[in-house]
């Protein structure tokens, strides 16, 4: 039915399945929260393992389904599209949501952070790696650096557990002057909402697999959509994965950061960020299993260089962090602008290849 449908339909399409896919992931991402308090999952390994990946449903969803349809470009080009756009996303809570008294990064400063912006540079670096390999590493449908970045993802996420238990630093790692709530006030905020609604959690559970099917069915016409569009339009897979779709794969987790911003937990917000771009380079081996082909050994030149700036703009977030800057441009810190300034050449940069 789509492939005879018109550029105009497929856009409508496009542009429902990304409100469905939108609504349907907040409603995830809430109940998650919720649930991850009420079974005391949020310092445990399995807890952070199961929490990245339900709130990474819709790249998933959009992996698993061009994979099998073999349509890896555009399910690579989502996935590291995605971690630049979404670090961006750091200069929408910057500007919106810390207002002019500070930068984002001076408020939510923390070792954690940086340890979990350190995870996301370390997977994206084998990308990298992996990107230069002969294809013919190909074994049992996976080649060593895709099983190289879950291993590293997964140790990373064990640090992470261990590091929020305590650092030996003062503090514990967190810097002075920063936010005054504890991380994960946001979560427990939404757990009392929903306790003082009455609801059970049975009623989340059930909210939850409705929002999680709707995601799914959402991302599958997400990827149909994209296919066709970027075939009529002439542009690339990859390119097109990598700019529209992951703009709006990234818009849930704009509205759950500035939720948790609000709720006064900005730590939390950039956590989420960090946290979500350092699973998704897992998903390479998702794609390579399903289709059967060296994804990194394949990959095409704007895949590496969208790989290379999510490196350059994590890593100015990271010494963000450790720096603090004070003093903001256009509301928004000076890591921030120079984020926003890199990305924007970034994307000029990408429209020439």
């Amino acid at each position: 039915m789509l492939q005879s449908a018109s550029l105009p339909l497929l856009s409508v399409v496009f542009l429902g399945a990304a409100a469905v896919v939108y609504v349907a992931s907040i409603y995830v991402s809430d109940t998650t929260d919720v649930l991850s308090i009420r079974w005391k999952l949020g310092q445990a390994l399995s807890g952070l393992v199961l929490l990245a990946v339900v709130t990474n449903l819709p790249e998933l969803v959009i992996t698993v389904s061009a994979a099998l349809a073999d349509n890896v470009d555009l399910a690579v080009g989502n996935v590291l599209g995605g971690i630049a756009i979404q670090t961006v996303v750091l200069v929408v809570f910057d500007v919106f949501g810390t207002g002019r008294s500070k930068g984002l990064t001076y408020w939510a400063s923390s070792l954690q952070l940086v340890i979990e912006a350190s995870v996301v540079v370390a997977v994206l670096s084998v990308t990298v790696m992996g990107s230069q390999l002969s294809s013919a590493f190909l074994v049992f449908r996976v080649t060593p650096p895709e099983i190289l970045i879950v291993c590293l993802w997964l140790g990373g996420v064990w640090i992470i557990a261990k590091a929020r238990t305590g650092l030996p630093w003062e503090r514990e790692g967190a810097a002075p002057g920063g936010q005054q709530a504890p991380r994960g006030t946001a979560k427990r905020k939404k757990h009392r909402r929903m306790k003082a609604a009455g609801n059970s959690t049975r009623y989340v559970v059930g909210v939850f697999l409705l929002a999680a099917l709707a995601t799914l069915v959402g991302g599958v016409v997400l990827e149909r959509t994209s296919d066709l569009i970027a075939r009529r339009t002439g542009v690339s897979g990859a390119i097109f994965g990598a700019t529209a779709l992951a703009a709006v794969t990234s818009l849930p987790e704009v509205a759950t950061g500035m939720a948790a911003i609000k709720l006064g937990d900005c730590e939390l917000a950039i956590s989420d960020i960090f946290g979500g771009n350092g699973f998704l380079p897992t998903l390479f081996l998702v794609a390579s299993l399903l289709s059967g082909r060296a994804v990194l050994a394949t990959m095409p030149p704007s895949t590496l260089y969208l790989t290379a700036l999510g490196i350059l703009l994590t890593s100015i977030y990271s010494i963000g962090l450790i720096v603090r800057p004070r003093r903001q441009r256009f509301r928004m810190g000076i890591d921030s602008l120079l984020v926003l300034s890199l990305y924007c050449l970034g994307v000029l940069g990408l429209a020439t290849m």
